[in-house]
């Protein structure tokens, strides 16, 4: 073979083979996209069908820190090490089984169900005594009470005079209406914590408490149930007010966010997305929770709910917040561990190779485990919250520095694409916002509080779908924050939403609003109208 012919077949050779490696890298680029759709697709089929909790799927529960990670752990992190593998099963009480007692306050009324007399007479001719008696309970429940309070004012004139010998005051005297939330309404404090009640904790649309009435004989319209709304809440602004300022006095602050739809914004089309906000903060011994509605989910919002805070902001990985805080030295971002937990949990859920997702779920739950030990024992006052916060710190930061070199390990050799890539990616582009939670004892793992309260808002948005005005929606805000908060504090709503439609009219002074924060209701001396029991807490 000439020179010539193996240089023209070298070319070729090179050409042949740069064609290779390109459609070589073109299958493994559509491999990856093809189990990236793959995944996704189960994973969209599981959030539709399948159960909406972070777990893994049955039988994996118990895999923990070793598979093919064994080095990593064992040259690395000796909290992990054999012998804290060990389980202690601690003593418990087993429950009863059968069905529950019913609630000791809860009157009772004897129904006796005796034997003939007749059955009463022994055979041998002596009478039967008593010699005990045998009791069984049964739940009744009456509807609840409908009736018209009919307020009669008398009138009073003078014969005589008609009035002219007491010219200062006038000649028909008739005493002054008694106060109400809606002055010359039908609605009552119970009538109206009743229709809030159903709205905003029962996810009860204003139409279907409508058709409820109609069904009763009553007529009460959509219509007049939002204007009350409306009235109710623009009466309580400046207890609402109160709230917003207690909120910025806490040392921590969580934040979320979830799409509200609001028909009639101006310039806006019905089917443009608006927000509710929700921040969760104040004192420990005064928990706040607060609503906003915003057009819009830039920073904006945050930067105006944040105003008057410094302290721990605890919020997810949405970039709005790091918007929202760049400029601000006196608010530290503290991130989500469950946010993290939630995205391997999806990983194990459909990839082919579940281990290393698990893996991932086991290292969080070894945070969990470890937060909710020493948090026992600061709520049994056993620890005090300094001891607590350096016993979790010394704890705790070894396993975050495996942990990490375990996550470097992945990213490494897992493309960000898939979703375990991206539980990867998310959990590393967030460490140093996931690991201050260790620096203060009122910091939590997650964020899951405020999210919990806005799971509120999220069942009642999939009843009555969307907000017809602004208006509407800001009152709905004011609402929902009262609510959460009574339920934070420990009142039932329905008993707190009653004493505050009884008594905001009768304020006179700005400072007597203070005595209808929730965690200042048990201690005022006038309750009004509704039993004090009724503010214990109900709801769980």
């Amino acid at each position: 073979m000439s020179t010539e012919s193996f240089a023209q077949l070298q070319q070729q050779y090179k050409v042949l083979k740069q064609k290779h490696e390109a459609l070589q890298e073109k299958h493994e680029h559509l491999e990856r996209v093809a189990e990236r759709f793959r995944q996704e697709i189960l994973l969209l089929r599981d959030k539709r069908f399948g159960r909406s909790r972070d777990e893994v799927p049955t039988g994996q529960q118990d895999l923990d820190f070793v598979f093919d990670e064994a080095e990593v752990v064992a040259s690395s992190d000796p909290a992990v090490s054999e012998e804290e593998e060990s389980i202690t099963v601690p003593a418990h009480t087993r429950r009863k089984q059968g069905r529950k007692s019913l609630p000791a306050d809860l009157p009772r009324v004897i129904t006796r169900v005796d034997i003939d007399e007749s059955e009463k007479q022994c055979a041998c001719g002596d009478q039967l005594v008593e010699i005990g008696v045998e009791t069984a309970e049964k739940l009744v429940i009456i509807p609840e009470q409908r009736y018209v309070e009919q307020i009669q004012r008398p009138k009073y004139a003078c014969h005589s005079c008609e009035g002219s010998g007491d010219e200062d005051r006038p000649a028909v005297r008739i005493a002054p209406p008694p106060p109400s939330i809606i002055p010359k309404g039908i609605a009552t404090p119970g009538l109206l914590a009743t229709v809030m009640t159903n709205k905003f904790i029962d996810h009860l649309p204003y139409y279907r408490q409508e058709h409820r009435f109609a069904r009763l004989g009553i007529p009460v319209s959509r219509q007049d149930m939002s204007t009350w709304q409306i009235k109710c809440t623009n009466a309580l602004e400046p207890l609402l007010e109160l709230l917003t300022k207690e909120l910025q006095h806490g040392p921590v602050l969580q934040m979320d966010e979830t799409p509200l739809q609001v028909l009639k914004e101006p310039e806006r089309p019905p089917t443009q997305k608006s927000y509710m906000w929700l921040a969760r903060g104040g004192p420990p011994e005064t928990p706040v929770v607060i609503y906003r509605y915003f057009e819009t989910r830039s920073s904006l919002p945050a930067q105006e709910m944040l105003k008057g805070f410094s302290g721990y902001l605890q919020t997810d990985g949405y970039g709005a917040y790091d918007t929202a805080v760049r400029n601000r030295e006196d608010i530290f971002q503290v991130g989500c561990w469950a946010h993290s937990r939630r995205m391997f949990t999806d990983a194990a859920k459909t990839t082919k190779k579940a281990h290393a997702a698990y893996q991932g779920v086991a290292w969080i739950r070894k945070l969990y485990a470890a937060e909710h030990r020493l948090r026992a024992q600061l709520e049994a006052e056993t620890i005090t919250r300094d001891t607590f916060t350096q016993m979790r710190k010394a704890e705790l930061t070894p396993v975050l520095a495996s942990f990490k070199q375990w996550l470097e390990k992945k990213h490494r050799s897992i493309p960000s694409s898939l979703l375990l890539g991206k539980a990867v990616t998310y959990t590393l582009n967030q460490w140093d916002k996931l690991i201050r939670y260790l620096d203060s004892p009122y910091l939590t793992p997650d964020n899951n509080a405020a999210e919990r309260g806005m799971k509120i808002f999220v069942t009642g948005r999939k009843n009555w779908l969307f907000s017809g005005t602004p208006a509407g929606a800001t009152s709905s805000c004011a609402l929902f924050s009262l609510i959460e908060t009574a339920k934070s504090c420990g009142l039932n709503p329905y008993g707190y939403l009653y004493y505050l439609f009884e008594q905001a009219p009768r304020i006179t002074e700005a400072k007597q609003w203070e005595l209808l924060l929730p965690w200042k209701v048990h201690l005022s001396s006038s309750i009004g109208s509704i039993p004090k029991a009724h503010l214990k807490q109900l709801y769980t």
